[in-house]
Parts: structure tokens; sequence; C-alpha cells
């Protein structure tokens, strides 16, 4: 008998190795994932990957433009929105997206989109914060502050919980409580800063979010 043959290996390109580092990013996290780990996963030679990018830079462009897309494919915007509302759903869809991954906002961070599917839903944003009355300046202030907030933010907590269902060694509560016990509000906020990141997430969006109202009279 014959060998069987293999089956035909699938093209490779730029979609196809953004999706392999994406899913080896949660495995090796973002220091870990390196061009050659990725041609290993492919069952390519890693020069072959320098076809599609020139360097790691490159690569997570091309990620966090994937990462976005994803993202953007199962959150359609509602025109029915008012500009907070708006802006409270971009920040938390953002977070949502980014926590999918290990280091997923030190991947987007940064990053420049590589196509333009950013483009409708960045048109229709500030088609809608203008119309409620801001300048075109004041509306991308807006979206990027909101923005910037997500992302450091999800900074932050990846720092603590690099997935969500694991935690980082040094950051028991209880322990910091102790080795703080001369200074008891500092002691105290250590509840408030290292757990429940949804509600210190809820509560610092509603911070920019009347923020960026007050700060330009528009309610």
């Amino acid at each position: 008998m014959s060998p069987e043959k293999r089956a035909p290996r699938a093209p490779l390109d730029r979609r196809r190795v953004a999706d392999t580092a994406l899913r080896l990013l949660n495995e090796t996290g973002l220091d870990g994932l390196t061009l050659r780990a990725i041609a290993n996963e492919l069952d390519v030679k890693a020069p072959a990957l320098y076809w599609h990018f020139k360097d790691k830079q490159a690569l997570l462009d091309e990620m966090a433009t994937e990462m976005y897309r994803r993202m953007a494919a199962t959150a359609p915007l509602d025109p029915g929105d008012s500009w907070q509302e708006r802006l409270l759903k971009t920040g938390r869809g953002l977070r949502g997206a980014l926590l999918g991954y290990r280091d997923g906002a030190k991947v987007y961070s940064g990053s420049r989109f590589t196509g333009t599917e950013h483009a409708p839903a960045l048109e229709a944003n500030l088609r809608l914060l203008t119309d409620a009355g801001f300048t075109l300046a004041q509306a991308v202030d807006a979206g990027r502050t909101t923005n910037a907030y997500t992302i450091g933010f999800v900074t932050e907590e990846q720092g603590v919980r690099p997935l969500p269902d694991e935690r980082r060694e040094g950051y028991d509560v209880a322990e910091r409580a102790r080795r703080l016990a001369d200074f008891p509000l500092a002691a105290a906020a250590g509840e408030l800063l290292f757990d429940d990141y949804d509600r210190q997430f809820e509560e610092g969006l509603a911070v920019v979010v009347a923020g960026i109202g007050a700060r330009y009279g528009i309610g």
C-alpha cells in the first residue's frame, strides 16, 4: 500500500500567522512569544514569516488588528446610544476583548491597525459625539481618553491576573495588610486596589465619562 498523502497545508498569510500568534500568546505571554515559536507551531522555518512581517512589532500590529476585528464582529453599534452610553460600551467592549488574551493590553497598546476595519466604528462614534455638541477635536479627545483609561486599567489588571482565572504570586491582600499594619488606610486600600476589578473598572469608567461631560459642558 502506498503511504497516505499528507493533507495539503493551508497557505501561509498574515491572518493565519496572527491567529497562531494569538493562540500561543495565552500559553507563553508576550515575552515568550517569538517568531521561532510561531514558526514551529505553523511547521515552517522562521525566515518564512519575514515575507509577511519585517519584525515582531509588525506582527504585534497585525495581532492587535485581529483582536479588534474579533471584538467588532461581536459588538454591533446601537444607533440609539447616547454619547455617554457609546463611550461606556466602547470601554467595556475593549476591556473584554483585551482580557481574552494573556498580556492582551500590552499587545494592543501602541500598536498600529494594519487595515481599515476600525474606520466604520470610529466614524460612527465621532458622528455621534459631534452631533451631541462636541467639536471634532473634543470628540477625538473623549474617545482617546476612554481608550487610554481602558488600556491602562487592563494593563494593571493583567499584572495581577494574567488571565481571568489566574492570580500572580505576591498579590495576597491579607498578607499585604499585615505588612502595612502601621498604615491603616493604606492597608485597607488593598482590597480596593487588588480585588473586584469589575467594580474598579466601572467606577473609573463612570468618572472618565462624567469628567468628559463636565469638561466640555455637554450633558
